[in-house]
């Protein structure tokens, strides 16, 4: 039986709270981008409404195998012309509160996949 946590080579979402995260030893309180292969991103927005197709055709350049949208704290949906982007290059994207997001990115990133989060944190 083990008894130490995990360790992961990817930079990893250690703690979240209303309005921030933290990264490995960094805490963020506007929304970002994140990677498994160690991009970190300014997002910028910090509402939904503030979202743009700009906004999805930003993660579609970043080339990974699915997209961890967080909309914030509850799930809301993109509108699907914003996402033509993402399925010209056959990028899945899940949307869900950013919350679980985290822990999605992280699960998904612990297994060596490559995975973008895309993370709505909204002003408490």
């Amino acid at each position: 039986m083990k008894f130490q946590p995990d360790q992961f080579d990817v930079q990893t979402i250690t703690a979240y709270g209303p309005g921030w995260i933290s990264v490995d030893a960094d805490k963020i309180t506007s929304s970002v981008i994140i990677s498994s292969r160690g991009q970190r991103i300014a997002w910028d927005c910090s509402r939904f409404e503030d979202l743009t197709p700009a906004h999805f055709a930003q993660l579609a350049e970043l080339d990974a195998e699915v997209v961890i949208f967080g909309s914030g704290a509850r799930n809301r949906f993109p509108p699907p012309a914003w996402l033509q982007p993402l399925m010209a290059r056959r990028m899945g994207l899940e949307t869900m509160d950013t919350q679980a997001a985290c822990r999605t990115y992280n699960i998904l990133a612990g297994e060596g996949r490559n995975v973008v989060a895309a993370l709505l944190l909204e002003t408490p």
